[in-house]
């Protein structure tokens, strides 16, 4: 039987003692690294939550602007319609007076022959109506004696005139009329060619 020397005892005890040690530290090692890897995937999971509980906040605020915009849109549109409907409301209140005058004209046109008075009311009429028309928007163009302009003048001729210049408006037959400086209907003219003399 051979005897193994006890030098050789105390490596081996030591080498075995040594792997030991060192599967043991790989083991502790393991462990950390798995707690801390679990810790990581907490700490992820927990951000992960966090993320979706703000994207759903943001999520309700975003539908509740919506709807909101679109509550705003229809009302706007509602209010829109109804003041187009009802745009013409201020004009006709304007014009009820007039309206009034000329009843009260007619009224007393059937029951005097005094001329003058019913046209000295029907002229205040007038101008009372012209009145609200301007306040309005509504202006005149200015047609006799004034330059010719095709932009505002409709010439219905043209004549010869010793005393209007030639290319200005000798005769207005119809009114023009401006609304907010749109052309709304062109005055209707006679224009002057000037002084021609026929020939001879």
């Amino acid at each position: 039987m051979t005897t193994i020397p006890i030098e050789n005892d105390e490596i081996v005890a030591e080498a075995a003692s040594a792997q030991v040690a060192d599967i043991a530290s790989q083991g502790d090692e393991q462990k950390a690294s798995k707690d801390e890897m679990e810790q990581e995937t907490e700490t992820l999971l927990k951000a992960l939550d966090e993320a979706k509980a703000k994207a759903a906040e943001s999520q309700d605020k975003m539908m509740r602007l919506a709807a909101e915009f679109e509550n705003t849109k229809k009302r706007l549109i509602r209010e829109q319609d109804t003041a187009i409907k009802f745009a013409e409301e201020n004009i006709l209140r304007e014009l009820l007076p007039t309206i009034d005058n000329l009843e009260r004209a007619l009224a007393l046109g059937s029951k005097t022959e005094d001329a003058a008075a019913l046209l000295e009311g029907v002229a205040m009429t007038l101008k009372g109506l012209v009145g609200t028309l301007e306040k309005c928007g509504l202006k005149c163009i200015k047609g006799a004696g004034e330059p010719f302009d095709p932009n505002f003048h409709e010439a219905l001729a043209m004549e010869a005139s010793q005393d209007i210049p030639e290319n200005r408006v000798m005769v207005e037959y119809e009114k023009g009329y401006l609304y907010k400086d749109r052309l709304l209907r062109a005055a209707k003219v006679v224009v002057s060619k000037g002084d021609v003399q026929p020939a001879s």
